[in-house]
Formats: structure tokens, sequence, C-alpha cells
């Protein structure tokens, strides 16, 4: 397994009522998927929201360091920037929009004279999606005209395309076909053997016993086990 990336140390995440993470600990490697199980309520998304800056700091206690340096997440934004990036569920993209367009929303290829490069977009875009190995679709294709399935696949490559390091799946098979299921398994070995880190939210044992290299067990808010 490679060297460690990520570490999350001692979290503690409070809501009125409730504390939703009581002192969490787990680190993370390179080219390795830690899947995060537990009963609804147990933390997982809480713990994933924190390392994403949607629960900025200071309103949870501990700390998070990447590749060992320590970091304070003020909002999203700061997390991508330290090359965080995770997937929901309810996925982000914008219907009517290209592939293209969607992943390079926020850094479009424009000339001196500020006209978009339609040319050097697609070819970015075709660049990433042969990364990889996507050949269901195709960057001038419309969001709105693709499965489920493959706009996860459009949010993976545009999480690549800044470069992360570190990607979150919060139950990314829940609304997969089958088939789906296979092909979002299939980026995953590769995104391992690329030597990114990620971690993964699920209930489905079937499907981790496939893809996960360890397990961490969340019980209210406490880690409660590690299985390898």
């Amino acid at each position: 397994m490679g060297e460690v990336i990520l570490e999350m140390k001692n979290i503690i995440k409070d809501f009125p009522g409730v504390r939703a993470l009581d002192e969490v600990n787990f680190e993370a490697r390179s080219g390795e998927l830690l899947a995060l199980v537990g009963e609804n309520g147990a933390g997982k998304s809480t713990l994933m929201k924190v390392l994403s800056g949607v629960w900025p700091y200071p309103t949870y206690e501990g700390d998070i360091h990447i590749r060992g340096q320590l970091k304070r997440f003020r909002n999203t934004k700061d997390a991508e920037a330290s090359r965080v990036a995770i997937i929901y569920q309810e996925l982000n993209l914008i219907p009517e929009l290209t592939v293209a367009e969607n992943i390079f929303l926020d850094r479009q290829f424009t000339n001196a004279f500020g006209i978009l490069n339609w040319s050097k977009l697609y070819s970015e875009t075709q660049k990433l999606l042969d990364e990889l190995n996507i050949i269901d679709f195709k960057p001038t294709d419309k969001v709105k005209e693709l499965t489920v399935g493959k706009q996860q696949m459009v949010e993976i490559a545009k999480a690549l395309s800044k470069n992360a390091e570190i990607l979150v799946f919060d139950e990314p098979t829940s609304a997969l076909t089958d088939k789906e299921v296979e092909a979002l398994f299939i980026i995953i070995r590769k995104l391992k053997q690329q030597g990114v880190c990620m971690s993964y939210i699920s209930h489905k044992m079937e499907e981790l016993q496939q893809i996960a290299d360890r397990l961490i067990v969340l019980r209210d808010g406490k880690t409660i086990g590690e299985v390898t």
C-alpha cells in the first residue's frame, strides 16, 4: 500500500442536542479505497462533510492532515485547493450543458480576446475520458442525455480535472444499474492504479468486498473497529 495521504484525528462535531462525531480517527493511503460503514446516523456523511469543507473549521474539533500538513478548511474551495473532491448522491451537474462544459465550467479555455476555444475544451475533456477508459459518451454530449451512471462518470472526470488526489464517494451506487456499478468499479480500480486515495461510504457489504482495501466501522459517531 502507498504512503499515508490523509489523516483525520480526534474529530468531534456537535449539532444541537447531539454529538454526531466523537473523537473519530483514521488514515488513508495513496492507491487505497477506505470504506466507511455503519448504520444511518453513524456519522459517515458528516465526517466526509468535515473533510470536504462543507462543515468548515471551527465548527468541528480535531485535526485534518494531508501529506503531513495541518489543514483548516473554511469552505469547499479550500478543500478543493488541497485536492479533495467529493462525489455526492445528488450530482452537481447542469443538464443543458455538454459533458465538456460541465467538467470545465469554472475554467473555460479562452484566448486573449476572451473567445472560447471549443477545440481545446473538447480535446482536454477527451484526454480525461481516455485516461478513465470512458467510451460510452463524448465531450459534446449533453448531460441531460446521459444515464445517472454516466453522469457520475462525468463528476469523477470533473474531480480529476482539478487534480484531486483524495476522492470521496457518498453512496455512489444507490441509483445505478448492475451494469453501471460494474463500470464504476472498473474506473475505481483504475484510480487505485493511479495512486488516488479514496473514501467510500456505503452500506452494501457485497460491493465493499469487491473493491475495499480496508473498512472503518462507525457507530453513534465513534470509530468502533477496522477490518482489513
